[in-house]
């Protein structure tokens, strides 16, 4: 599977992310992702993508988010928009880099479905509501009947900024620990907004 490296970014199963693809090797990645299966990996990577492609995996975190190609607009000089949607949860395996972009062999990680409790099922959906209202993200709606463990990676995804702790959760594969974890952040960041407003001059 082809791996799309960026730093900042982690995309988790069921989430849409729009990209713009202009670096010549990804066009040549996209471009044989839509010849095949059109599916890539996007791998969180520290610092710059361009100083690290060439070097050793550790680069790469450990669990990265497989996605499907789902819209393409091809510009007319050879940029592509495109939009990705989160499918799976992949470990993977680095191979020996071939140019023009790196690759891996991808295993799917599936969800342990521990039982989450009703206490941590309506915390998670109270957590994400209030910090919704509080940073004015109007659009934020958890779909209703949405199982626990795709409820804290929508969580995470719309709401959960520091990418750490977004990776954290997409590497947390028991269900009932990621929706603690997503509520204990979504409860530290509104903490951080109300000690920040409150230190703001009137």
């Amino acid at each position: 599977m082809p791996i799309f490296p960026l730093p900042g970014v982690v995309l988790f199963p069921g989430a849409l992310l729009p990209l713009h693809v202009f670096e010549l090797r990804y066009r040549a990645m996209l471009a044989d992702c839509l010849a095949t299966n059109r599916c890539m990996a996007m791998a969180l990577v520290d610092g710059d993508p361009d100083r690290v492609d060439l070097e050793t995996e550790s680069a790469l975190a450990r669990v990265a988010g497989g996605g499907v190609v789902v819209r393409h607009t091809e510009l007319a000089d050879g940029r592509s928009n495109i939009v990705l949607q989160g499918c799976a949860r992949l470990a993977l395996e680095e191979l020996p880099f071939v140019a023009p972009y790196r690759r891996a062999r991808a295993r799917i990680l599936e969800d342990l479905e521990t039982p989450t409790s009703a206490v941590d099922r309506m915390g998670l959906h109270a957590a994400a509501a209030a910090f919704a209202a509080a940073s004015r993200k109007s659009d934020f709606v958890l779909p209703p009947g949405v199982a626990p463990g795709a409820a804290a990676d929508h969580c995470a995804h719309q709401l959960i900024a520091d990418v750490q702790a977004r990776q954290r959760t997409l590497e947390e594969l028991d269900v009932a620990a990621r929706v603690r974890f997503v509520t204990a952040t979504l409860a530290e960041q509104m903490g951080l907004m109300k000690r920040e407003s409150r230190g703001k001059p009137d």
